[in-house]
């Protein structure tokens, strides 16, 4: 990288730091510091959630998959869109109408304060070590391909990320997380056009393509292709619609708001699909051996995205793409780190070791939880080195499916059905670890060539395939078979749970009247707007000043292109602050 790209680089964590700071006014509770105090508008918390669900793996991981097969690693993003679809037409407004700080309050509502203190301490050691493969492995990626320093890269985007979410809390979080969709899409979209104009335009890129890579036929034809397909569509739509992830949208005002941020979301995976991963695509075109450009990575495809952008970007742009691949990593981990110190705070600090805290001392201890936090990912980060002798895509699936499902599959199902007694979803969460034991050990890849008659061993491919496939079908058909049947014991449960489970399902089903339950004056639409309008305008025109950058006329255009993308919101957005302050005055 060049001087130019290293100091877009630097300015995007000084930018970064800012909106901690200017967000910092919004918070004067805990309500406000976890959850936006449920005044967020639906743009920015559709964006936020957006970032939440991917993150740098997208363009490491991923970007493998679609170099060395093309297409079918879109399915797992087609899911996420689909799932987000779901929010918006059913779980988003639901979600906001449980009416709740943490998704684990809502949990103790729904199973009872055991069921709460089980996922409580299910969710803070499994996210902190989510975040903790994030960073290291983000930070092992950079290290090698643009030999930055492993644990100065490790400790400054940790530490940034804990100034981020310490200072501004959930706002903070909210805002940065919108306004980095604003970096990276049209970043992407950049690197998308100037990577097929580089082989020749769309026709040209179609018929230079690896057959197999836009070859659909494979579902049928592919061992087990078909049936992975099908698997990622089922876990996505469990993991974006669950009590545990309810948190992306506590925070919106209503649920009108609620369900426009979940189309907004379902969109931005759809554009998503497309700029994502035609860049790999196209560089396995025109880098056929990514082993002889990138030596020093053991998985070099992981660089797809990378070898491609640094073949086709201006001098400049590829600091904003690696701020977009940063914001990638640090959306999800600031949302995550905001989130388990809620988790910690209200659903076991408050109701177990301080029931009757003040407001004022929950959040003092809640941002001591957050440096303690943000610390140990930090600690996590820098002890797993061991990571970067791992495939991204399979560990993250795997982590995601062995141990993720288990603790979803009951926080989806307790949305839909309603008579099951307290102890039905930590029992479910058991029961489903068991059953990854099980069909991890025994129902191997070798295993299915021969059940199957395939006559032939399994490629690495379709036993990735075959893995991922049988794990998550029988981590969901298991748990959700003994979820479900508890119901036989919903005739022994005590009238007091009954009663509970009755509340809860009528405040679920209650649309949010915010005016009447939180009062007009309570809302903050125009700040909403106004500051990150303005924090728009402030990017968008430091993008424009990058065309100054010594560069071929496509290269500055491409820099002028983005930065109006970001002026263009942010002048929308100073316009709807100040029509929402004209009634007000």
């Amino acid at each position: 990288m060049t001087f130019a790209d290293h100091a877009v680089i630097v300015f995007y964590f000084v930018y970064m730091l800012a909106i901690s700071w200017v967000f910092r006014k919004f918070v004067t509770n805990v309500s406000d510091y976890f959850r936006g105090g449920g005044k967020a508008l639906w743009w920015m918390v559709g964006g936020s959630a957006f970032m939440v669900q991917f993150s740098a793996w997208t363009f490491t991981g991923a970007a493998s998959k679609a170099y060395a097969d093309g297409w079918p690693i879109a399915v797992i993003y087609l899911g996420n869109a689909l799932g987000f679809t779901l929010n918006a037409l059913h779980f988003a407004p639901r979600f906001r109408q449980m009416r709740v700080v943490t998704g684990v309050e809502a949990i103790r509502q729904r199973f009872g304060r055991a069921s709460e203190q089980v996922f409580t301490w299910l969710q803070l050691p499994f996210g902190l070590l989510q975040a903790g493969i994030w960073l290291n492995s983000l930070a092992v990626f950079f290290a090698a391909v643009f030999n930055l320093d492993l644990s100065l890269t490790i400790v400054a985007t940790g530490l940034v990320v804990l100034v981020m979410a310490l200072v501004g809390g959930s706002w903070a979080v909210l805002a940065s997380d919108f306004i980095q969709v604003l970096i990276l899409m049209p970043v992407c979209l950049a690197v998308t056009v100037l990577a097929v104009l580089k082989v020749g335009g769309f026709a040209s890129f179609l018929d230079q393509v690896p057959a197999r890579h836009l070859d659909f036929g494979q579902v049928f034809s592919a061992d087990f292709l078909g049936l992975w397909c099908v698997a990622m569509l089922i876990k996505q739509i469990h993991t974006t619609n669950n009590l545990a992830d309810a948190n992306r949208y506590l925070c919106v005002k209503d649920s009108r708001h609620a369900r426009h941020a979940g189309f907004l979301g379902a969109a931005l995976f759809i554009v998503g699909i497309v700029i994502w991963f035609t860049p790999p695509i196209v560089a396995a075109i025109r880098f056929p051996d990514l082993h002889a450009v990138f030596p020093q990575l053991r998985n070099p495809e992981e660089a797809a995205f990378i070898a491609i952008a640094r073949d086709v970007m201006p001098v400049g742009m590829m600091g904003l793409l690696v701020s977009g691949i940063f914001a990638a990593t640090m959306s999800s981990m600031d949302s995550g780190l905001n989130k388990n110190t809620g988790f910690f705070i209200k659903n076991f600090y408050q109701p177990v070791l301080r029931p009757h805290a003040t407001d004022a001392h929950l959040l003092k201890v809640g941002k001591v939880t957050t440096v303690a936090f943000g610390l140990l990912i930090v600690g996590v980060a820098l002890e797993m080195s061991q990571l970067k002798d791992l495939t991204l895509f399979q560990l993250t699936q795997r982590l995601s499916i062995l141990i993720g499902i288990p603790i979803i599959v009951p926080l989806f199902l307790g949305l839909l059905v309603k008579h099951t007694p307290p102890w039905s979803a930590w029992s479910t969460v058991a029961v489903g670890f068991v059953s990854s034991l099980f069909i991890t050990h025994r129902l191997t890849p070798e295993w299915a060539a021969a059940f199957f008659g395939l006559g032939h061993p399994l490629s690495a491919t379709a036993a990735e395939y075959w893995r991922q496939s049988i794990e998550l079908f029988g981590n969901v058909g298991i748990c959700s078979l003994w979820f479900v049947g508890t119901k036989l014991f919903w005739s022994r449960t005590s009238p007091a749970h009954r009663a509970q489970v009755d509340e809860f399902f009528q405040r679920l089903n209650r649309p949010v009247d915010f005016a009447r339950e939180e009062g007009s004056a309570a809302a903050n639409d125009s700040r909403q707007s106004r500051v990150v309008g303005w924090l728009c305008v402030a990017y968008g025109g430091f993008v424009c000043l990058l065309a100054l950058i010594p560069n071929p006329l496509a290269g500055r255009l491409a820099f002028v292109g983005c930065g109006a993308v970001v002026l263009l919101i942010g002048g929308l957005l100073l316009g709807s602050a100040r029509r929402s302050a004209s009634p007000a005055a």
